[in-house]
């Protein structure tokens, strides 16, 4: 890449669903033209009816690379995918075609950032359904990016405005992720949270691990978990020199967080980090995946079926996720081109 603005690849998501939306008015904002520059990797068909029946002003231009793109006000750069006919699918519907084709995006997302195409990736919403009935093998995003780039358990932060949120568990039902709340597991995930702050120029500070029970459990009144594992967890670290704390009753630790009191905090179990996360700013919480080759960030939301195809959804989480990937891009290079053996 040049020094021009980060080259951000949008991955249009499921077809059925409003990410096709949302990434052509994103490319409308300026705040987005200002920040990066976007191409869309999507089948160009499916671009072009979410554009005129928006009645967007933007012109589809269908390019193979990135290098081909015109990055102008105006125009909407399309990688085209040829992977899914309108008349194929329709709105707001679990469908195979339209897991298959969220799939085929992401990958060519990923190949194309793997091989030094683009900065980063910003990827709009996919349904799990949709990925199950093409007998896709992941459940997610996460689990798909961190098979296509040979990374074993990506790291998921999340941020929105001063917080960042990192996530001990995430897909798993509450019970067994309690199951996984343990001191070597803490350990090993607050030095690879540390690491890919570093990679995104965010380091400084000192990361809270949230409590798991009530009060913290209160000294063994609610629960052991904060005395057998995550406090014997945290010593360890600030014994290593690790600006860790904690545990931090859960009930406080993200606002202290968001006024500034910690750099981020590792939450324990998927809704915990979410709910206060969405609570701050639902529409723009950004998802980041770390500890991979690539950069990648997410909109926090899902594909929106009861409203796709009305032009309806809102765009901002979308155009907070091209931001922040435009943000972290040039940092996240340079430092893995250094850590990269030569």
């Amino acid at each position: 890449m040049t020094d021009a603005l980060p080259l951000i690849l949008v991955s249009s998501g499921d077809p059925a669903g409003i990410g096709p939306e949302i990434a052509a008015k994103a490319c409308v904002w300026q705040e987005t033209l200002h920040s990066a520059r976007i191409a869309v990797v999507a089948d160009s068909r499916v671009m072009r009816r979410a554009v005129e029946s928006m009645q967007l002003p933007l012109e589809i231009r269908s390019i193979t690379a990135p290098q081909d793109g015109s990055y102008e006000p105006g125009i909407l750069n399309v990688i085209d995918v040829p992977n899914a006919p309108p008349q194929t699918f329709t709105h707001g519907a679990v469908q195979a075609v339209c897991g298959a084709a969220a799939y085929e995006y992401i990958e060519k997302s990923v190949n194309l950032a793997l091989a030094g195409k683009a900065d980063a990736i910003a990827t709009a919403p996919i349904h799990k359904e949709s990925l199950k009935a093409a007998g896709v093998p992941y459940i997610g995003h996460t689990e798909i990016l961190g098979a296509l780039t040979g990374t074993q358990d990506p790291l998921t932060m999340f941020e929105v405005h001063s917080l960042r949120v990192f996530f001990l568990t995430r897909h798993v039902p509450l019970a067994k992720a309690c199951t996984l709340i343990t001191r070597e597991r803490i350990k090993d995930y607050v030095v690879r949270c540390y690491d890919m702050l570093r990679q995104l120029g965010a380091e400084g500070g000192t990361m809270a691990v949230a409590g798991l029970n009530p009060h913290c459990g209160e000294h063994g009144l609610f629960g052991t978990e904060e005395e057998q594992e995550i406090a014997p967890a945290v010593q360890e670290l600030q014994q290593r020199g690790v600006a860790a704390a904690g545990p931090v009753s859960a009930d406080s630790v993200f606002h202290l967080a968001k006024l500034g009191r910690y750099n981020s905090v590792l939450s324990l179990y998927h809704d915990q980090g979410h709910i206060a996360a969405k609570t701050l700013d639902f529409e723009r919480t950004v998802s980041v995946t770390g500890g991979m080759p690539i950069l990648r960030t997410s909109v926090d939301h899902g594909t929106a079926f009861d409203i796709a195809g009305t032009g309806r959804a809102s765009e901002i989480s979308m155009v907070e996720a091209i931001k922040t990937a435009a943000k972290y891009a040039r940092r996240f290079r340079a430092h893995t081109q250094t850590a990269a053996p030569q």
